[in-house]
C-alpha cells in the first residue's frame, strides 16, 4: 500500500475519533439544561417534632366500688355520648331496692286503708254529734236522765279519740312512705352508679380494667378522646417561636403514615418555655381527623410562618455556594457566568432572590456533566 494512502487512512481515523468524541462525549458533557426564574408566592415553613395529643381526654372512672360485670367497648372503639360502657355487679343491691319498693307499697296501702276508715268514722261522728248536741238540750230541760246523757257524751268522746288516733296512724304511715321513698331514691342512685355511660362522642384510646376486676369508685376504666380537640403538641425553638401565631396553616405527617400529609392549623401557643431544651410548645390541630389515630404517636409538623407575595423565585437545587457567596450559574452569550444573588426567603423546594431577572437562563448542574467554570463554553 502506498504511503500517502496510509496517511489518508490515519487522518480519517483521527478525524472520525475526534468527531465521535466531540459528538458523544464533549457535547453531552458540555450541554446543560436551563430554566428561567418565575414570579409567584413563596411560603416559609418552621418545622418541629412532637406527639399526638388532645385538649380534652376524659378519664371515665367507676362511680361505685365493686366487681366489673361486663365491658361493652374496647380500645380503638368509637362511642357516642350516652353509650353504656360498663356495668358493675351490685351483689344484693337490686334485692334491697325491690324490698324498699315493697315496703313503700305496703305503707301506701296502709295509708289508703286508714283514710278509708277515717272517712267512715267521720260519717259516724256526724250522727253521734247530732245525738250528743240534742241530749245536751234535753238534759237541761229535764227530759232525759243523766245516764242517757253520759252515754251520748261517751260515744262522742270515743269516736273523736278514734279519729284522732287514725290521724296519728295516717301520719305515721306517711312518714314510713317518705322514709321508704328516700331509701328507694338512694338505692336507685347507687344502682345507676353501677352502670357507666360515655360522657361525650369520642374515641377510646385506653382501657385500664378487665371483666371480674374489683374497682374502687375512683378507678379509671376508660380514657376517651374528644376527636374535635385532637392536636399535635410540637416543640419549636424559642428563637423562631415568635414567628408563629394562632390560626397559621400547617401540615402534619404522622410517623405511621409517612406518605400522608394532614392539613392543620395552629390552635394554641404554650405560655411557658422549657428551661432545659429552650423550646416552646405549639399546639397544631387537625383539620381532618385521621382514623385511626394513636395518642402519643410521633408527628412532624410544618407551620406556614410567612408568605412572600409575587417574588422572583427558582428551585432550591439551582442555588450554589461558591467561595462563600450564594449564587447561580447563568447562560450568557454561549458561556457560563456565576452570578451572586441576595436570598430573600427560602424553603425546601424554592428560594426567593434578587440579583437576576426573569429573563436570566440558569444552568442546572448535573453529576455527569463537566464542572462549570467562569467563561466555559456551554451548549444547550
Amino acid at each position: 500500500m502506498k504511503q500517502w494512502v496510509k496517511y489518508i487512512i490515519f487522518l480519517v481515523g483521527v478525524f472520525s475519533f475526534g468527531l465521535f468524541f466531540y459528538i458523544n462525549i464533549y457535547l453531552p458533557k458540555s450541554t446543560f439544561k436551563t430554566i428561567k426564574p418565575t414570579f409567584g408566592d413563596l411560603g416559609v415553613y418552621l418545622r418541629g417534632i412532637g406527639s399526638v395529643g388532645a385538649n380534652h381526654i376524659y378519664q371515665v372512672t367507676a362511680q361505685s366500688g365493686g366487681e366489673i360485670e361486663k365491658l361493652y367497648f374496647d380500645e380503638g372503639d368509637w362511642v357516642k355520648k350516652g353509650d353504656l360502657l360498663l356495668s358493675i355487679d351490685g351483689v344484693d343491691l337490686p334485692f334491697v331496692y325491690d324490698e324498699a319498693k315493697i315496703a313503700y307499697k305496703k305503707a301506701s296501702l296502709e295509708v289508703e286503708s286508714l283514710q278509708s276508715n277515717l272517712a267512715s268514722l267521720k260519717s259516724q261522728k256526724s250522727l253521734i254529734e247530732l245525738t250528743y248536741n240534742r241530749y245536751k238540750n234535753l238534759i237541761r230541760d229535764g227530759f232525759i236522765s243523766q245516764a242517757e246523757y253520759d252515754k251520748a257524751k261517751s260515744d262522742f268522746d270515743v269516736i273523736e279519740a278514734q279519729i284522732k288516733s287514725l290521724h296519728f296512724s295516717i301520719s305515721s304511715a306517711r312518714s314510713e312512705m317518705d322514709k321508704q321513698q328516700k331509701s328507694i331514691d338512694a338505692l336507685a342512685t347507687k344502682l345507676n352508679r353501677l352502670e357507666v355511660y360515655a360522657p361525650v362522642d369520642g374515641y377510646i384510646s385506653k382501657r385500664e380494667a378487665e371483666v371480674a376486676q374489683y374497682v374502687l369508685p375512683s378507678t379509671t376504666i376508660f380514657k376517651i378522646v374528644d376527636p374535635k380537640t385532637l392536636w399535635v403538641e410540637v416543640n419549636v425553638d424559642e428563637r423562631v417561636s415568635t414567628k408563629i401565631e394562632p390560626m397559621q396553616l400547617a401540615t402534619i405527617r404522622l410517623r405511621s403514615q409517612p406518605d400522608v400529609l394532614y392539613e392543620g392549623v395552629v390552635k394554641k401557643i404554650g405560655a411557658t418555655s422549657n428551661a432545659i431544651t429552650l423550646e416552646r410548645e405549639i399546639y397544631v390541630a387537625f383539620k381532618q381527623i385521621p382514623k385511626p389515630f394513636y395518642i402519643n404517636e410521633q408527628a412532624e409538623v410544618e407551620i406556614l410562618s410567612d408568605i412572600y407575595k409575587n417574588v422572583l423565585k427558582i428551585p432550591s437545587k439551582y442555588l450554589i455556594n461558591r467561595d462563600g457567596k450564594q449564587g447561580v450559574w447563568i447562560y450568557e452569550d454561549g458561556r457560563a457566568l456565576f452570578k451572586s444573588v441576595v436570598i430573600l426567603a427560602q424553603n425546601d423546594d424554592e428560594v426567593a432572590l434578587e440579583g437576576i431577572d426573569e429573563n436570566s437562563e440558569i444552568l442546572e448542574l448535573e453529576k455527569n456533566k463537566k464542572p462549570i467554570r467562569d467563561g466555559m463554553k456551554i451548549f444547550k
